[in-house]
């Protein structure tokens, strides 16, 4: 049973902490696929589309995504690491550790994520858009970087006015 966790907010230090590798006896182990299955719990709960462990309390390098719509397929990835960047573009992101604000950030267009699923298979993705920012907001998380340390014009969010408005704010918050 997957149990939703408490959100870790900024200013907490575990947040601007590099997160540990997952060895592969970790992975094997009932309390990592545990923590997987309640970061996923957390993050449709929160809501979000995507979260890192250091966001529920763990220093380890392990980070869930899950975007609703054309891209429905959920992503646990262990040991993430980002490569083949291309294009750039600046977008409005939120983040569940920093409830209330907004920045814009600019970040690659499209990236190859890899790193080892769940089961210690090797796992490799080419994402694009919105998919693409996601890996790369969550997988800053886990090296310490928060969208504080990256965004410019800052911002509250504004209370949502329209069920438009409140779908986006959701999918702003990563």
């Amino acid at each position: 049973m997957a149990y939703v966790r408490r959100i870790i907010v900024e200013p907490d230090p575990i947040l601007h902490k590099v997160a540990k590798k997952v060895t592969g006896l970790e992975l094997k182990l009932p309390l990592t696929q545990q923590l997987i299955d309640d970061m996923f719990a957390t993050m449709k709960a929160a809501p979000g589309i995507g979260l890192a462990a250091p966001q529920v309390g763990v220093g380890k390098r392990i980070v869930v995504v899950h975007l609703s719509g054309e891209e429905d397929t959920p992503y646990a990835v262990v040991n993430p690491m980002l490569s083949e960047f291309e294009g750039e573009e600046e977008a409005t992101e939120g983040c569940l550790s920093i409830p209330g604000k907004l920045g814009d950030v600019k970040r690659a267009a499209a990236c190859t994520v890899s790193g080892l699923d769940r089961n210690g298979k090797k796992f490799k993705l080419r994402a694009e858009g919105m998919l693409a920012r996601c890996f790369q907001h969550e997988v800053d998380h886990l090296d310490g970087i928060l969208i504080l340390d990256k965004a410019t014009n800052i911002r509250e969010a504004v209370p949502a006015e329209s069920s438009e408005k409140e779908e986006a704010l959701r999918d702003a918050a990563i």
